[in-house]
């Protein structure tokens, strides 16, 4: 397995690619050069951004790569203790349509499948609770997200819109969403847009303790991943354990 990393020379890239024995690591001087390795078929993956802004980076993956789909997005693989879950999207798309939160949730529902190999349990995260805080513009789109689910992907729980607390503390689920198929158990959650998904997972790297990878970045052909540029070595080694899951 290859994989190119354009700041391997930075100590933090260092000293979490050393722990990591079976990975090809490939250096490279400029994005795009990396991102041309990639294409080319001389590394299987790209990991950057600790030195680089994201919009430079999901650009050059936007420019150099194939995607998939009509679509891409990012999610964070969060980790502390006995606690993980997926968060998405916090990192690419600013307000996605119902068709753009689909593909979102079924993208991250596969990579923390296949990381974990754990059934997919899905909070559509909201300030409201199944109506409790009146209508807004993104019931519409959660709406059509779970009729989209539960015809293709059956398997999956789903619930939404919910608030976090009832998501993921299976005491206050009992109280506001007792007949939820969640039970306070969700190990996926989605926000509505940007920048909610963006501060949620910074406040959990920051207040909470958590190590996160990624953001990963879904919807090319092959998993790629842009850091923080705030990433820490766990953060980087978690990163390097999911992409190479997803290999």
């Amino acid at each position: 397995m290859k994989i190119v990393f354009p700041e391997l020379d930075n100590p933090i890239a260092k000293a979490a690619t050393s722990h990591f024995r079976d990975v090809e690591w490939l250096a490279a001087r400029r994005l795009d050069e990396a991102a041309n390795y990639v294409r080319i078929g001389l590394a299987d993956s790209m990991i950057s951004g600790l030195d680089y802004p994201s919009r430079n980076v999901l650009i050059t993956y936007k420019d150099h790569l194939k995607l998939k789909s009509a679509y891409f997005s990012s999610c964070f693989i969060c980790e502390k203790d006995d606690q993980h879950f997926a968060l998405a999207d916090g990192g690419v798309n600013k307000q996605p349509t119902k068709e753009q939160l689909y593909t979102i949730i079924e993208d991250t529902a596969h990579t923390f499948k296949t990381y974990y190999q754990e059934q997919p349990r899905i909070a559509l995260l909201s300030y409201s609770t199944h109506g409790s805080g009146g209508k807004n513009s993104d019931l519409d789109k959660y709406q059509y997200c779970l009729d989209q689910i539960h015809q293709h992907h059956p398997d999956y729980l789903i619930d939404g819109e919910i608030q976090l607390d009832a998501a993921v503390n299976p005491t206050i689920a009992s109280k506001k969403t007792p007949d939820s198929p969640l039970q306070g158990r969700a190990n996926i959650l989605i926000t509505p847009d940007l920048n909610s998904g963006n501060i949620l997972y910074k406040s959990l790297e920051q207040f909470g303790g958590f190590t996160v990878a990624g953001p990963i970045i879904q919807g090319f052909e092959i998993p790629l991943a842009d850091l923080s540029r705030g990433s820490t070595t766990d953060d980087i080694i978690l990163t390097i354990k999911v992409i190479r899951s997803l290999l």
